[in-house]
């Protein structure tokens, strides 16, 4: 059986296609899973530009974001029966011996690979999934808002487990991408006073986080709102940039003792010092990708109403419409996008 699905095939920018492929088949402890929507990741943009960072199993199905019904199951298989809604985290290949993975740290595990560019991901009809990776879904969860779990994770673990908010803080986010977004909600949630900062090009997305989640909106320069209550600098940063200049940005406008924390990916060398993360004794936090404990959590606060990604789903295309979709998204018209393969 073959279907469609959008290909990455090259490391060249541009080199993305809808080629048709075979349905996969599944392992013992693998599910088929019948892909109902499938958000458009931002990782999807970069290598569609070839502005990535990371190795890519070339040709590779994109689309690390999805959710679906399960189609079929592996023989091994437990808890899941056929027609089971399901999201699926991004870690398709992990190491189960590591000693990271032991410790629930998978996400971190050096030899893991991911969806959509380490294996095929789900801008198909089907995608082959380890049945570890799987999370129920609500039946009163749309499966358009359900499918963008991954990058609500990405932002819980970036804010909630890897930040140091306390209510009252005052918080700047760098980059009004859907990260961006959606770690300013989350900053929210946590009691924090959030101001998010981008250019004039972000208006947009910027309009839509101040109507949706209630943040103030700065474009271009944000020392002055950093540097209002005692013009010390904020409690901390979350850099959803990841250029060098957003960094620079962020050891500029924290207090002494603040926090910064960077979720954003940049290859650019950084060129400036950073000597002022000794000089103010800043603490600087990596925070990457997401565990099962995060995605269970998540998927609660969507259920519930409490985090909402319906202001940033800015339309749901068909799977044959993918660069309209991916245009629209790179262009900053909208925040996200979804691709329905069926």
């Amino acid at each position: 059986m073959k279907s469609p699905a959008v290909v990455n095939f090259a490391p060249e920018a541009g080199s993305v296609e809808l080629r048709e492929i075979t349905k996969p088949e599944a392992g013992e402890n693998d599910v088929i899973l019948a892909v109902e929507a499938v958000g458009v990741c931002g990782s999807d943009l970069h290598q569609w530009h070839a502005s990535h960072s990371w190795p890519v199993n070339y040709p590779v199905v994109l689309g690390p974001e999805f959710g679906g019904r399960i189609a079929e199951l592996g023989s091994a298989v437990k808890g899941w029966k056929e027609g089971d809604r399901a999201v699926s985290e991004t870690a398709a290949v992990i190491n189960p011996d590591s000693p990271l993975t032991r410790a629930g740290l998978y996400n971190l595990d050096p030899n893991r690979k991911g969806f959509g560019y380490g294996v095929d991901g789900a801008m198909t009809r089907y995608v082959r999934v380890p049945s570890r990776c799987l999370h129920h879904v609500p039946d009163q969860l749309a499966m358009e808002q359900a499918a963008l779990t991954e990058p609500c994770c990405v932002a819980y673990n970036a804010v909630v487990n890897n930040a140091s908010i306390q209510p009252g803080d005052r918080v700047l986010v760098l980059g009004p991408g859907p990260i961006g977004i959606l770690c300013a909600a989350m900053a929210k949630l946590q009691g924090a006073e959030v101001a998010l900062a981008g250019l004039e090009r972000d208006r947009a997305r910027l309009e839509i986080a101040a109507k949706a989640y209630g943040c103030e909106v700065i474009i271009g320069d944000a020392t002055a709102w950093s540097k209002e209550r005692d013009g010390l600098g904020v409690d901390g940063v979350i850099d959803a940039a990841g250029a060098s200049i957003a960094l620079k940005i962020a050891l500029e406008l924290v207090r002494p003792n603040g926090w910064i924390t960077k979720v954003g990916w940049g290859p650019q060398p950084l060129n400036f010092s950073i000597d002022p993360l000794v000089q103010k004794n800043i603490r600087l936090q990596g925070s990457f990708s997401h565990n099962w404990p995060v995605w269970e959590r998540v998927l609660a606060l969507l259920t519930s109403g409490q985090l909402d990604v319906k202001p940033i789903t800015g339309g749901v295309w068909r799977l044959e419409d993918w660069r309209e979709a991916f245009e629209k998204m790179h262009s900053g018209a909208i925040v996200k996008a979804v691709l329905r393969p069926v």
